[in-house]
């Protein structure tokens, strides 16, 4: 592969600094070189500094002029609901006119109107849709996403899904952290304790003897899956050796956050609803938060997460699309540094420190991508900007110039 120099870039958004997720004070110190440079060979990053050191070093590399332009990591998502067949324009437009969720509901909406056309579709036709998804995350910046199962809800369907997700793996530039999501609401015509058994017993154990996913995560509110019900499923999960996520406190304060952090899980995802003492055990449980502001936005709601608490509490805070059919229909993690800005108060600084090199750490790849350090996988998006603080400031369009995953232009 031939070596790539990328030159005069008006800001190189490094966020070097320590080997671990940054919290506190350390989420403002994103690493930046003015009229930066790096040299990517291999697919890898060779050096990082100022354009005039690295033009000494470029030799025959092919150059890419980034005068005017911010360079920065690739955007890691970590939570995402990737794969899914058709969308919820129905809902969208009920949703507008006033109707409650549970109005949607019972008028065929919600996640079961997802559920019956993911079912429906094909493997083949389920990978062509999901493509397209690939590619708008690509357009937005996005490298790396953790993408949830969870639309099939049988056996087979929600192999079906986590197999796409190894063929998007394999045939898109996208890099996706598959999760294993059965449990992300109960199948109609079943019991509750019924179809927690059929995850613990029959899903789980092919999921894993495939090697088709590196996390599980669950849907613990009530009407979904209890505590108990979320303990057994993770507890199993645990000992077939997936790692733990948890979609925790989003329509209640259920205390979701503090089995996040009775079980060591890598992240409690949402947390609308978490108050003080959730903070706090999230906090002492290790457990980093994983804010999805699009969805608040999404739903009509004001009901945003307290991000400023939890940055002054010392915790690792992520920022996520939570791209979906239902809630958060949007890839771009531009528009989600926005909302982060706007309606959570971060700085700018912050939510691109919880862009990148957080959720790197909260998907076990913190020690390869994330940001642009030597060493590293040479994923990295340039943007048509100067500032790195108009990706949060113009909103609503993509300031994209190109996209590299592994040294190779995606975008």
């Amino acid at each position: 592969m031939k070596a790539l120099a990328v030159l005069h870039a008006s800001q190189l958004v490094t966020l070097a600094g320590p080997k671990r997720p940054r919290a506190g004070a350390e989420l403002s110190e994103i690493g930046i070189i003015r009229d930066g440079g790096l040299l990517i060979r291999d697919g890898r990053i060779e050096l990082v500094g100022s354009s005039s050191e690295i033009e000494k070093k470029t030799g025959n590399a092919e150059v890419i002029d980034a005068r005017g332009k911010v360079v920065l990591p690739g955007f890691v998502d970590a939570h995402t609901h990737l794969v899914f067949a058709g969308n919820r324009l129905d809902d969208f437009e009920r949703r507008a006119r006033g109707d409650t969720y549970e109005q949607i509901a019972k008028a065929g909406g919600g996640i079961w109107s997802t559920v019956e056309k993911t079912r429906a579709a094909s493997g083949a036709d389920l990978f062509a849709q999901t493509q397209r998804h690939a590619d708008w995350f690509l357009r937005c910046g996005t490298t790396t996403v953790e993408s949830k199962s969870g639309y099939g809800l049988t056996l087979e369907d929600e192999l079906k899904i986590l197999r796409v997700m190894r063929r998007l793996n394999q045939e898109t530039p996208l890099e996706i952290v598959p999760t294993f999501l059965g449990a992300h609401a109960v199948p109609r015509k079943m019991d509750a304790d019924e179809y927690v058994d059929l995850v613990v017993n029959e899903m789980l154990p092919r999921v894993t003897s495939d090697s088709l996913a590196e996390f599980c995560d669950v849907f613990c509110e009530r009407g979904y899956f209890d505590f108990e019900q979320s303990r057994r499923i993770l507890n199993s999960a645990k000992g077939l050796g997936l790692r733990l996520r948890i979609h925790a406190d989003q329509l209640s304060n259920s205390g979701a956050a503090k089995l996040a952090a009775e079980l060591k899980a890598a992240t409690a995802d949402h947390l609308e609803k978490t108050d003080e003492q959730g903070i706090a055990a999230l906090r002492s449980g290790g457990v980093q938060p994983v804010l999805l502001p699009g969805s608040v936005y999404a739903l009509g709601s004001t009901c945003y997460p307290r991000a400023r608490e939890m940055i002054e509490a010392g915790l690792a805070v992520v920022i996520a699309t939570d791209f979906n059919p239902g809630s958060s229909p949007t890839a771009s993690m531009p528009m989600i540094l926005s909302l982060a800005c706007t309606q959570m108060k971060m700085s700018p600084a912050e939510a691109i420190s919880a862009s990148t090199i957080n959720p790197a750490y909260s998907l076990g790849r913190g020690d390869r991508i994330g940001s642009l350090e030597s060493g590293k996988v040479a994923n990295c998006s340039i943007f048509d900007c100067g500032d790195y603080r108009e990706l949060a400031y113009w909103f609503g369009f993509p300031q994209t110039h190109s996209v590299y995953v592994k040294g190779s232009r995606a975008h």
